[in-house]
């Protein structure tokens, strides 16, 4: 363990005070990984109840390669992150082989309570895997991604197994909607229950060149339909436009979006139908410089917020300057980072925490952000990993929506 990671410690409060600040940060430790497997992709939901359940979804990876993701597990408190349950086995979510030889299992999944219906609605994607002759490892095929979802009652404590959405042949320019998934992403519920998920998908069977669009689906507490989407953004290779964020604030609709070299902003007047996207910068006019990396969304009361990484914070070592997470204030009319509000939310240990993360309001004085450490350097990999919890205190207590 480095010492910038034992001096990190289990517990550690940012012990800002409220003259002056609209929040405090509180960070602890979660989960701490044992065995050959790190944990990843981590977030967090809100079941309601009495007491309500803050639950947390994780996943088993690999701990050397790339997306060798293994079976979903469930950790969850209801003492206010005092205490946190061992973590359990989702038996429906299990990585397994199909009658047609290949592999899959649900991933970077996103969790969310969805009122209208009474359930944990968990959207994500496919992965899967195909047999690799050369050794004993299966082999990550991109051609099996698909939208992927799972339901959780709480009334009967069961989970479905992973369901996949369908979507259209085509989108609006004629492109076939080619391994569309919404992986890694925030979704907004409308009040009647439809759900604004965001999607990227391929077009050119050539390249892996992204579009994304945000589609209105219907969920009635068992199956997730596609019903429209609007805009579709993307931008030249590399990669185009992918990992979408939405989130709602003041009767308007914000998307974010991860690139290759950038972050992205668009905003919205319904939802689905966006104003042309542009880099995120800061209100000095320079770039961001949130480069590679998932933004994700925070609103309280009157104020909108981004949690992001990028570089120029002396983190050049760390994979693709995946931390520090930092938070900072938007203008929501200009679309611009507030720089002189920007503090850390997590800080650095050498490691990635951006490739997983997500906020959650726990209640109206409390949002927590959880992580996990990912992209350990080479002479790491061995080590433990922690699931991290950020929890932003308000000032004020925020508005009921």
């Amino acid at each position: 363990m480095n010492a910038a990671r034992l001096a990190l410690g289990l517990s550690l409060t940012a012990a800002w005070a409220f003259g002056g600040e609209p929040f405090r940060i509180e960070q602890s430790t979660v989960l701490t990984s044992e065995g050959e497997y790190h944990w990843s992709q981590s977030r967090p939901a809100v079941i309601p109840g009495e007491p309500a359940r803050v639950i947390i979804t994780t996943q088993e990876i690999e701990k050397h390669g790339s997306h060798g993701y293994r079976d979903i597990f469930l950790t969850e408190t209801t003492n206010g992150a005092k205490t946190w349950s061992a973590p359990k086995r989702i038996e429906s979510l299990q990585r397994k082989r199909y009658e047609d030889g290949v592999e899959r299992v649900f991933g970077d999944v996103c969790p969310q309570w969805h009122a209208a219906s009474g359930k944990l609605l968990v959207t994500g994607k496919c992965f899967g895997f195909l047999a690799n002759p050369n050794d004993n490892k299966a082999k990550d095929d991109r051609s099996q991604e698909r939208v992927a979802y799972a339901v959780y009652s709480p009334r009967t404590q069961q989970w479905s197994g992973m369901n996949t959405m369908a979507m259209p042949e085509k989108d609006h320019a004629g492109k076939t909607i080619i391994e569309p998934n919404a992986g890694c992403h925030q979704r907004v519920d409308l009040p009647n229950g439809d759900v604004l998920l965001p999607v990227r998908y391929r077009k050119d069977p050539k390249s892996r060149v992204y579009t994304t669009i945000v589609a209105r689906c219907s969920f009635d507490g068992e199956t997730l339909t596609y019903r429209e989407h609007g805009s579709e953004h993307t931008i030249t290779p590399p990669r185009g436009l992918y990992e979408p964020s939405v989130c709602a604030f003041q009767c308007r609709y914000f998307l974010t979006m991860r690139a290759e070299d950038s972050g992205y902003v668009a905003r919205s007047t319904n939802g689905i139908d966006y104003e042309a996207a542009f880099e995120w910068k800061l209100d000095d006019g320079k770039p961001l410089g949130s480069a590679n990396a998932q933004q994700h969304w925070i609103t309280h009361n009157n104020d909108l917020y981004l949690v992001y990484s990028r570089r120029g914070a002396n983190n050049d070592h760390v994979f693709r300057n995946r931390a520090p997470l930092f938070i900072a204030r938007i203008d929501p009319e200009r679309l611009w980072v507030l720089r002189a509000t920007e503090q850390i939310l997590m800080p650095e240990t050498g490691v990635d925490l951006a490739g997983g993360f997500a906020p959650v309001d726990v209640s109206a004085t409390e949002t927590w952000v959880i992580s996990s450490e990912m992209a350990f350097p080479k002479e790491r990999q061995d080590e433990a990993n922690r699931v991290l919890l950020a929890k932003i205190v308000w000032a004020k207590p925020g508005a009921s929506r």
